[in-house]
């Protein structure tokens, strides 16, 4: 094991290579675009080391779309660039003690990854399906026993991997020049998962802490810096906490319940409005509240962390990011609707001068007119992409960077280098089964 301070750079012998394209990883130049330039307010305080997070909105739409466009223009195989793009600009942008968290994927093991787990998901799909169909007709008369047990078999794949996945991410993260790891361990996380789901919802949610609490558990306990293995501390139960707004929302649900047997049906609805409302806040309040409290339970190396996201920021930054979204993308989606519309109607007199304009875009080739819908189809989905990243990650991912502090961080100089993992197969499962198709 290479001995390295985490105070100090990465030495050349145990740097992680990376394709030296540019746009894709930091360059050296002071001048350069790259990493995220803007102002650190994260000075370092005794005993204390803040996180600051200093990308700005435009630069990140521009990568954004622009690897959409490559991505599209090249059928989907673009897309392990554009993600790992994407993960180096988020990672350069945030700065634990000033210093930025870096990337070090390799596009080409994603697309190796992705094409291992495609053969093994098509066997899956083309031999096991094929003989679950047919015990299934030929044992019930019809298809549906096969199509439950095709789809409850899915489900340990997916746990699988999403586990694989964050190894993969941990595996090529680095801070200071020390990288993060994750121990194997994917098939103990499929059957603990599976376990505490059914748990959960057979305790119709109410064990929903125990499941969180567990399975962060076994990720954390397997997760290190360098030479430093993280801990998860605390109890299950601490988490019940962050569910107050979920047990509101069951409140006013049962209230509904009573009020529609009370044949008070109006009153019933507006209950049960209130109730959804309550319970999708709920759900963002639970995430933020309980990954805040498990992440200040965690320790590596006497390390420690503090963690104060505020749920309903990060609530509100997502109502207003999709909204504004969906604002924006109105335009374009009622010209396409308007297109379609004009068209069906080209040879009817209802419409006047619109129907000169249909009769007119009808003469034009069927394949250019096929082209253009094409195009307006996918351009509304690239600018979702786009200007989610920009109104609802960035936000989110900047408001947690900016509320996470470093505990003790002298104990970071007894932490040393860890071995590189060659975990080669990536997040080939994850990207098939579309379960790392986030940043």
């Amino acid at each position: 094991m290479t001995k390295l301070s985490a105070w100090d750079r990465a030495s050349p012998g145990s740097v992680d290579h990376q394709p030296s394209e540019v746009g894709n990883h930091a360059p050296q130049s002071a001048n350069s675009d790259w990493p995220p330039t803007g102002s650190y307010a994260g000075a370092e305080q005794p005993g204390k080391l803040q996180t600051e997070f200093v990308g700005t909105r435009w630069p990140l739409f521009w990568l954004a779309l622009r690897t959409g466009v490559f991505t599209v223009l090249t059928l989907g195989i673009y897309r392990f660039w554009m993600k790992t793009r994407l993960r180096r600009w988020f990672w350069s942008a945030t700065r634990p003690g000033g210093t930025p968290l870096e990337y070090v994927g390799d596009p080409f093991e994603k697309l190796l990854g992705f094409l291992i787990a495609v053969v093994i998901l098509a066997f899956y799909i083309g031999v096991v399906n094929l003989l679950l169909m047919f015990a299934s007709f030929s044992l019930f008369q019809q298809n549906f026993t096969a199509y439950l047990i095709s789809f409850l078999g899915v489900i340990p794949l997916w746990f699988y991997a999403t586990y694989r996945a964050r190894r993969y991410v941990l595996a090529r993260t680095r801070w200071r020049g020390v990288r993060f790891g994750l121990a194997p361990g994917a098939w103990g996380y499929t059957w603990r998962a599976m376990v505490h789901w059914a748990i959960t919802l057979l305790s119709a949610g109410i064990l929903w802490p125990h499941m969180t609490f567990w399975l962060e558990k076994y990720r954390t306990d397997r997760t290190w810096y360098g030479d430093a293995r993280l801990e998860q501390g605390g109890r299950w139960t601490m988490l019940y906490v962050a569910t107050k707004p979920l047990w509101i929302a069951a409140a006013f649900a049962a209230c509904g319940v009573w009020a529609d047997l009370a044949e008070h049906p109006g009153t019933a609805v507006v209950l049960f409005a209130m109730a959804g409302v309550i319970a999708v806040y709920g759900i963002t309040h639970y995430r933020v509240t309980s990954r805040a409290i498990l992440a200040n339970h965690k320790r590596a190396g006497g390390v420690g962390l503090i963690a104060t996201p505020s749920a309903p920021r990060i609530f509100g930054i997502a109502a207003f990011g999709y909204a504004a979204t969906a604002v924006v993308l109105a335009l374009p989606v009622s010209v396409l609707s308007l297109g379609v519309a004009i068209v069906q109607f080209a040879q009817t007199d209802v419409m006047g001068d619109l129907g000169n304009l249909g009769r007119s875009l009808s003469d034009l080739p069927q394949l250019l007119l096929i082209a253009i819908g094409i195009g307006l189809y996918f351009a509304i989905f690239l600018l979702w992409s786009s200007f989610t990243h920009v109104w609802v990650t960035m936000p989110v991912w900047r408001h947690y960077a900016r509320h996470l502090q470093i505990t003790n961080p002298e104990n970071l100089t007894a932490i040393s280098q860890r071995a590189r993992d060659e975990f080669e197969e990536a997040e080939g499962f994850a990207e098939a089964l579309d379960v790392g198709a986030s940043i």
